[in-house]
């Protein structure tokens, strides 16, 4: 079985973001998110998602989960099952339960990561039948192994990866299927990512490496031209769009869709 076969997505479920969303963990120093523009924000990248040919699910907000608009975190949608996580954070517990009622209407087999265990979506990047795990402060040993064994168990594979200081793996790499990634500086010399072709970001763009292919184009936050001109380059039509408020509290593009 090719590790690399590309992937064509069909539907993704997003969530609104609440009011609460000011109170998000965050540690980027950006400010306060402006609640009305990333209503916006959020309407855009609906919008992206279905000029992709997604049918997408929307989710009302929260106001229990100031984080709850970061939907990728609390669940792994796979081509044969999806795995509930074991949210790292833990004003975050609880959001995965709710996911998983959800997805209880696409999936008929449907995997959790338990306790000890923990693990954030947002550390897994999914590259063909292969599975990157970083470990991270939301993700640990203990959450990864369990992921790897699901995986295992439906013919797929997964790894570890060390990812140091990072929030999350997709901050710093995103796969851009055909044998590719988008990385930041730091994450382009990792040996675990040795196999692929690079596109690395340009200091001060590191933002950007949290990109998104769907069927074809790669999402892009918008404000990163140099990042935009390489992604192009290399093959890839890019939708740019704005997420400064989602910026703001340490998340991006990925992290605010599942996408299956």
């Amino acid at each position: 079985m090719d590790p690399f076969t590309s992937r064509k997505f069909s539907r993704a479920i997003i969530r609104r973001p609440c009011r609460e969303m000011i109170h998000g963990i965050t540690s980027a120093g950006l400010g306060i998110p402006d609640y009305h523009l990333a209503l916006q924000q959020h309407k855009e990248y609906e919008r992206a998602l279905r000029s992709l040919g997604l049918e997408v699910f929307v989710l009302e907000s929260d106001y229990r989960y100031p984080d709850s608009a970061f939907v990728e975190d609390v669940a792994l949608c796979t081509p044969g099952m999806a795995v509930i996580t074991a949210p790292g954070a833990a004003s975050r517990k609880g959001e995965e339960l709710l996911m998983e009622r959800e997805l209880g209407k696409f999936y008929e087999h449907i995997e959790r990561v338990e306790e000890p265990g923990t693990l954030d979506a947002g550390d897994v990047m999914m590259a063909g039948n292969h599975y990157y795990i970083g470990i991270s402060g939301r993700t640990n040993h203990e959450g990864a192994a369990q992921l790897i064994r699901i995986l295992e168990r439906y013919g797929m594979s997964g790894e570890k990866v060390e990812i140091g200081p990072m929030l999350h793996l997709k901050t710093g790499v995103s796969y851009l299927e055909n044998e590719t990634v988008v990385a930041a500086e730091m994450m382009s010399r990792h040996p675990s990512l040795s196999g692929f072709r690079k596109i690395i970001v340009p200091e001060g763009e590191e933002y950007a490496a949290n990109s998104v292919w769907i069927n074809g184009a790669v999402l892009l936050p918008d404000g990163f031209p140099k990042t935009a001109e390489k992604v192009q380059a290399a093959g890839y039509p890019v939708i740019p769009l704005p997420v400064s408020e989602y910026q703001k509290l340490d998340g991006g593009l990925s992290c605010m869709s599942l996408r299956f």
